[in-house]
């Protein structure tokens, strides 16, 4: 493959990156351990969290804590495996791409 067509492939493959960029944004993900529920993007920002009235108190504190991060873990996990899914064919072609240049 020529300069051109590459820079061309590359460019095309940028563009798609950008829009499942643009996707992942907008797909939310929610995980939940003891009623709390923590919703993030499929960016892997957490963008809301749920904690119910009984956990909300002093005595509740360590096991509030334990079920918030352990909600936020199990939700950016899923947003990790979704987003490896939909970036999988860019990857695939770029690293196809790269290993095309060392042969040339």
């Amino acid at each position: 493959m020529n300069m051109f067509g590459q820079a061309r492939d590359i460019y095309r493959l940028q563009k798609q990156a950008k829009q499942i960029k643009k996707e992942l944004a907008n797909i939310h993900i929610e995980a939940e351990t003891d009623g709390v529920v923590i919703t993030v993007n499929g960016e892997m920002e957490v963008v809301a969290a749920r904690i119910p009235e009984e956990l909300k108190t002093p005595e509740n504190s360590e096991k509030l804590q334990a079920a918030i991060v352990s909600a936020a873990n199990k939700a950016i996990k899923k947003a990790q495996e979704i987003a490896a899914e939909k970036m999988k064919g860019v990857m695939g072609e770029m690293q196809g791409l790269m290993g095309g240049q060392a042969e040339n």
